[in-house]
């Protein structure tokens, strides 16, 4: 029967779900957030995340200027401190002046504005794509074809010292050179599908950066290419040169097919404003993953150094000095680099996609800060002005910001949705950081049963300002986020901010009911030895391992085993135990112990074979059992991890299977000389078992099988009959007959000599 124990949990589980009340379980579970990685998962709001995964204060951002355009492709200053912003899909140029007024400057034929560069006396060159084309706008908008190639995408212009104008354009990757006077020739050809990105060097180099592949090539002023940096990415998106001329680059993936146009930004799924010039790019699952590595620039002297394993990299940072010695200093899973830039202190920023974001890379080893996140899906353009101050240009939507020097007085945190995988009760939410005088850090929570949250989520709780711990007082449901607010000082460079730098929520799930998923009888006397046994030595003095035991062994400890593979354990083979192995699940990840129950066929009652068991693997001696068909049952329960009358069970019953300690027996029934031949019959039977197997020996070494008369040895009865050339020997005739659950019986038939 049930023991008691199980019995009195089951009942009294039983009567709890009878009476409506929900069974929870009794071990607490966390979602916790402390680390980049983890506050990189949500969406920050005038807050920056360093490299430890500290939440702070981030620069104030200011909405300069919004366009009507989707994209904003490129940022160029003006003389007089305006901006000039070139967009798509619309072919325009806006100028925005320092007071944030903005009006259209230039508005072109074609869809695509992706380079602009200063021409003369205040005026400005303006690429487009496609059917690329180069226009020169004078200050007042009036413009005048410039340049017009025969190819299709224009994607980065740069002048030189003397006036000329480097074009950078595909699909041919054929870099122009444009005389101040709009004769142009081809300069170089990259040999790849488009020239990206161009730069010039102290030296008057041309620095091109290319897509399929992404490299970066020095080319001098005779048209001579050099090879400074072959990526592992499909495309250099940006080069840029800080104050001591060392080269910076960004590099993307992340293209489903390399014949796509780059400088396409990855468009949200959810967005409408897709380029209809070109094929969307589509998303790529990737886990969330910043990384800043510095890579020793020694490596670089070697063919193939900048063949880092990319896979999973949608995009990175490297650096290049002058004498061409090459680190790379970030990369991520998550973000593609479009842009970079410098801040007043000269760490390097990164406009990224297609979340918008903006990292600075600070320290040694250099770490990466979340500085910003834009209210856009990508950030494509940053300027940075002479005060100090950072632009930068969005695209879906396309609009303009700047970000202040000084501290936003406040900001929110959105945690990401936390899946709980059930209906749950909610425990307390608790977090650890620094609140200087006169700063604070409140938090507060949601939930809902949607994976996102929506107007069937309640509503935002009260914030809490308690760090030691507050109850959460959202609804039970399988689903939670969190939102902390940070409130402080906005004076520039005070350090004095708050300072959150972990988030833990508690909660319990329901308890659900163990699952035994399987419960499997291994073949009578298979048992298997624990990891590291050496097993059972060869017997001295007995050569002859043919013994049917021996030979049961041997198969049992071969079976299975891969050809050449190392064996943590292995079968074995011991008479009349009986090997029960069983696998079962808990949701809760509940910790679990199993009673095992028997009964015989024919009977109702189930009797305890053990319990409790901690393991999924039992061994049952059944030499003292009756012979018979047996059933087992594992019965699970979660007990370990519920309180005493709140646990669950689960169980599930085996297939049959018989058990039988008696060997078969053997009657001889007539021995008989035909001629020179003796002839022996005789009769096998078994209680409980077929008769498997039956062979005869005049040796007792070398055994012959032996066939029952109808040919098929498959009942419990079987008849024989062996046929001797010549009389039986002196030593008699042995005969051996094994049952299929590989009980032995034997019988000697004497020699009929006198």
């Amino acid at each position: 029967m049930l023991n008691t124990s199980l019995a009195a949990r089951a009942a009294i589980a039983a009567a709890v779900l009878a009476c409506g009340v929900t069974v929870w379980a009794s071990t607490p579970k966390f979602f916790q957030a402390a680390t980049q990685t983890d506050f990189l998962k949500g969406e920050v709001d005038n807050l920056a995340i360093d490299g430890r995964g500290q939440l702070m204060l981030g620069p104030a951002t200011e909405l300069v200027y919004e366009t009507p355009s989707p994209f904003l492709w490129a940022v160029t200053p003006a003389s007089d401190g305006s901006l000039f912003i070139g967009t798509g899909n619309d072919g325009r140029v806006y100028r925005v002046d320092p007071q944030g007024q903005g009006r259209l400057f230039f508005d072109a034929a074609e869809l695509e504005v992706h380079a602009m560069s200063p021409a003369p006396n205040g005026g400005l060159y303006v690429a487009t794509s496609p059917d690329g084309r180069i226009y020169k706008v004078d200050r007042n908008g009036a413009a005048t074809t410039f340049f017009d190639p025969s190819e299709k995408y224009i994607w980065a212009l740069v002048t030189d010292a003397r006036g000329n104008v480097f074009v950078g354009t595909g699909e041919k990757g054929i870099v122009y050179k444009v005389s101040a006077d709009g004769v142009g020739t081809p300069f170089y050809r990259t040999k790849a599908t488009h020239a990206t990105a161009l730069a010039v060097d102290r030296a008057g180099n041309l620095l091109v950066g290319t897509e399929s592949p992404g490299r970066v090539l020095r080319v001098d002023a005779d048209g001579k290419g050099f090879v400074l940096l072959d990526t592992p990415f499909q495309e250099i998106r940006t080069l840029r040169f800080d104050d001591k001329g060392m080269l910076f680059v960004a590099a993307v993936n992340g293209r489903a097919d390399a014949t796509l146009s780059p400088g396409v930004p990855v468009a949200d799924p959810s967005s409408t404003t897709n380029d209809p010039n070109r094929a969307p790019v589509p998303s790529v699952t990737v886990t969330t993953e910043i990384t800043a590595v510095v890579v020793d620039s020694a490596s670089a002297s070697t063919p193939t150094a900048s063949r880092v394993d990319a896979r999973g990299a949608k995009g990175a940072v490297y650096q290049i000095a002058a004498d061409g010695l090459w680190d790379l200093l970030w990369e991520s899973r998550e973000d593609q680099p479009y842009d970079l830039n410098f801040d007043t202190e000269h760490r390097l920023i990164i406009a990224t996609g297609t979340k918008g974001k903006i990292f600075r890379l600070e320290g040694s080893p250099l770490q990466p800060t979340l500085l910003a996140r834009a209210t856009a899906q990508q950030v494509t353009s940053l300027y940075s002005d002479a005060r100090g101050r950072l632009y930068y240009a969005t695209a879906n939507p396309g609009k303009l910001f700047r970000l202040s020097a000084a501290r936003a007085p406040q900001g929110t945190y959105e945690s990401e949705v936390r899946d709980a995988h059930m209906v749950s009760t909610w425990g307390t939410m608790s977090w650890r950081g620094a609140t200087p005088a006169g700063t604070k850090i409140e938090v507060a929570t949601r939930s809902g049963n949607t994976d996102t949250p929506d107007d069937t989520w309640s509503a935002w709780s009260a914030a809490s300002a308690a760090a030691d711990g507050t109850p959460i007082v959202s609804p039970k449901a399988r689903y939670l986020q969190w939102k902390a607010t940070l409130s402080g000082s906005s004076l520039a460079g005070s350090s004095a901010g708050p300072v959150l730098t972990s988030v833990r929520a508690a909660y319990l799930q329901r308890n659900l009911r163990p699952q035994v998923r399987s419960v499997t009888v291994h073949p009578p006397g298979i048992v298997f030895q624990k990891p590291y046994n050496s097993g059972d030595p060869d017997l001295a003095g007995f050569t002859n391992q043919s013994t049917p035991d021996r030979k049961l062994a041997q198969a049992a400890q071969n079976a299975g085993q891969p050809a050449g593979s190392a064996s943590l354990g292995r079968r074995t083979y011991q008479k009349g135990l009986l090997t029960v192995v069983w696998r079962a699940e808990d949701d809760n990840d509940d910790e679990l112990s199993y009673e095992v129950q028997y009964r015989r066929e024919g009977e109702t009652a189930w009797k305890v074979l053990r319990q409790p068991v901690d393991e999924p693997v039992l061994v049952w001696d059944t030499a003292t059992m009756p012979g018979g068909t047996y059933f087992i049952r594992i019965v699970a329960s979660d007990l370990p991890s519920n309180a005493t009358g709140m646990a669950l069970t689960g169980e599930l019953e085996s297939s049959a299977f018989d058990v039988d300690n008696d060997a078969p027996a053997i009657a001889v029934t007539g021995v008989r000389a035909e001629g020179a031949r003796a002839i022996v019959t005789f009769d096998v039977k078994d209680e409980h078992s077929p008769v498997q197997k039956v062979e005869c020996s005049d040796d007792g070494v070398v055994w012959r099988g032996v066939f029952p008369v109808d040919g098929i040895a498959d009942s419990k009865s079987e008849r024989y009959s062996v046929t001797l050339e010549g009389s039986i020997g002196p030593r008699g005739l042995t005969l051996r007959a094994t049952d299929a659950m590989n009980n032995i019986a034997t019988a000697q038939v004497e020699s009929q000599r006198r």
